[in-house]
């Protein structure tokens, strides 16, 4: 099965993301195939670029695709499933300290922002997980919360001391996807 891991934000965001999907290749064991595209730059997150990365990677899959994504990652692979009609075929949706955009100043980025019938546009009989560690320190833990609200179908996993990067350890999230 193939994973698309899409990456953070930010200067060297791919380097740390690699240790995230590098772990997520080991707990999966050789069954699954984890690809990590550097998306183009990193820094800017210029959404049109990352959105035809997804597409291209998307388009040669022969099999359904579980996403992943981390912090940003999560952000645009969100916004790209709500405008995708129909919608890729997804093994499931894994999101990993995934920031919730609009929620007040510090938190704007309008090309993101999900829209008033995200739920509908997230329907599925896939699995739509997030995770998130209460000790982030990039992300505020509260948008966990604001997430389960706005997509009820979805499952949170709340996590202590990992932090935003997870401890370069996704193995649980390993253990959802061999589920899906």
């Amino acid at each position: 099965m193939l994973v698309l891991f899409i990456q953070g934000a930010g200067a060297g965001a791919y380097a740390e993301d690699r240790l995230l999907a590098d772990s997520l290749q080991r707990s999966l064991g050789s069954g699954y195939d984890v690809e990590c595209p550097r998306m183009p730059d990193e820094e800017n997150v210029p959404l049109q670029l990352w959105e035809a990365e997804i597409d291209a990677r998307l388009a040669v899959a022969r099999s359904p695709v579980a996403l992943v994504g981390h912090s940003m990652g999560g952000s645009v692979l969100l916004k790209y499933l709500c405008e995708r009609r129909p919608a890729p075929r997804l093994a499931g949706l894994f999101l990993v300290a995934t920031p919730y955009w609009g929620v007040d100043e510090g938190w704007q980025w309008n090309d993101v922002l999900l829209p008033a019938d995200a739920a509908e546009k997230l329907a599925g009989d896939w699995p739509l997980i997030f995770y998130h560690s209460r000790d982030d320190e990039v992300v505020p833990f509260a948008h966990l919360a604001l997430y389960a609200a706005k997509l009820p179908r979805a499952i949170v996993r709340t996590f202590d001391g990992r932090g935003h990067q997870f401890g370069n350890d996704l193995s649980e999230m390993a253990a959802d996807i061999q589920r899906a």
